[in-house]
């Protein structure tokens, strides 16, 4: 279980069962979802991918996952984990569009980063960006991430890997 961590307008904790509404109403906006992994998934695959979060995720110890929460609501999810596509360390992290255009995306991400530098102590964190999606790219641009190098997707996409080294 990972620990809570809070910001100053943010609280990552790890989710309870009574998340799974807002969870998968956050999975299942394509404003979001559009961004993350292969994109778009039926709604039974995002109750799915709630419940490995508590069979497997915590269960097992594999990474640290939260949800983000703000005035007591969930408004977005939050992980870092080792994935071996970047050979380190990888943030997630997505906001309801409610939660957008107010910086909290940039509290999000540094929140993580900062967590990957001091309490897991790595030497650097990394992120992979729909080549589309300008938004995260000048985020983390902002934040200390440089662009490194693109994976062409099998659907002829393209990823953007950016890493951002221990100050």
């Amino acid at each position: 279980m990972p620990p809570t961590l809070r910001t100053p307008r943010l609280l990552l904790d790890p989710y309870t069962p009574e998340d799974e509404e807002s969870f998968v109403a956050l999975f299942q906006d394509t404003r979001v979802s559009r961004w993350m992994g292969d994109g778009p998934s039926p709604e039974a695959d995002d109750r799915a991918l709630f419940g490995r979060i508590f069979t497997k995720v915590y269960a097992q110890d594999l990474f640290d996952v939260w949800a983000v929460r703000r005035d007591g609501r969930l408004v977005g999810h939050a992980e870092i984990k080792r994935t071996d596509g970047v050979e380190g360390h990888e943030i997630v992290y997505a906001l309801a569009p409610g939660a957008w255009g107010s910086g909290l995306g940039t509290e999000l991400a540094e929140a993580l980063v900062a967590y990957g530098f001091r309490t897991l102590g790595l030497s650097e964190v990394h992120a992979t960006v729909d080549a589309r999606n300008a938004a995260s790219l000048h985020l983390l641009g902002r934040i200390g991430f440089a662009h490194v190098r693109d994976i062409e997707e099998d659907d002829g996409g393209l990823t953007r890997v950016l890493t951002r080294p221990a100050r």
